[in-house]
């Protein structure tokens, strides 16, 4: 699907090609000195606590009891939740990735049409707040730590207030252009994350028997993990390209033109 980009969305599209060549470089430069890998570390929690706030979301919605949220140090993440039939597993398994998927789109189509930065970071500060309180701290106490370790606890509740405290800080304080970038790089992070989470969980579910998001969709529906996988890849190929789609023209075309070409 080809893209022109339109004259006023140049100044946006060029923070996002800068945002992706920062994340790309980082990224290759860890691979020799594994130390630099860590400068990203707290853009991967905040990856984490989307995609895991995602499942917790998704159960309240669907009338699931949400026992508890946890984030682990090495950026992996768990929700427990006992759901009320079969559809609830379904929309819990799979507002994960999805829902790390549609964040990113959401962030795209606000910094295209000029929706305040200093806001949507409140918002995404505000979010890991909320998880962390209502999910990751709350939630298990009322549920007396039956799903969660000390330890896990602990860091689930420090890492998120120290998350949420670093964005809403960036929101508070820092400069105009400090907060356009940030709010660049946190979508170029929740897309790559979600495209290459994705892409690991298949090579996971094609490979071992590890419990993933993918195993959970296949315990309750008898498909196959490695399907649901390529299922979700798909809807977030579908996402992506609406969202740039929606980026790359122009404000008053949008209704004409979104599904063009598609």
């Amino acid at each position: 699907m080809p893209f022109k980009i339109e004259k006023d969305a140049e100044p946006q599209f060029n923070l996002l090609l800068a945002a992706t060549a920062i994340s790309l470089l980082i990224w290759l430069i860890s691979l020799f000195f594994p130390f630099f890998g860590y400068l990203l570390y707290p853009l991967r929690l905040f990856v984490t606590f989307v995609h895991e706030g995602g499942h917790a979301i998704a159960g309240i919605i669907s009338g699931s009891d949400v026992s508890s949220l946890t984030v682990s140090p090495d950026g992996s993440g768990e929700v427990y939740s006992v759901g009320t039939g079969g559809f609830s597993a379904l929309l819990v398994s799979s507002a994960g990735y999805l829902g790390t998927t549609a964040f990113g789109t959401l962030l795209l189509f606000l910094i295209r049409f000029g929706f305040s930065a200093r806001k949507t970071l409140y918002f995404c500060g505000g979010l890991v707040f909320a998880l962390t309180v209502f999910f990751g701290f709350l939630a298990p106490i009322r549920h007396l730590f039956n799903t969660v370790t000390i330890g896990g606890f602990f860091f689930t509740v420090f890492s998120g207030l120290v998350i949420s405290s670093i964005l809403l800080s960036i929101a508070k304080y820092a400069r105009s252009t400090v907060v356009n970038f940030t709010i660049a790089f946190i979508t170029v992070q929740m897309l790559l994350n979600a495209t290459f989470d994705l892409i690991n969980v298949f090579f996971i579910s094609t490979t071992t028997n590890m419990h993933s998001d993918a195993a959970n969709m296949a315990a309750a529906t008898g498909i196959p993990a490695f399907i649901w996988v390529l299922i979700w890849i798909a809807l977030s190929v579908v996402m992506i390209s609406l969202g740039l789609r929606i980026y790359v023209i122009r404000k008053n075309q949008l209704s004409d033109r979104l599904y063009k070409d598609l």
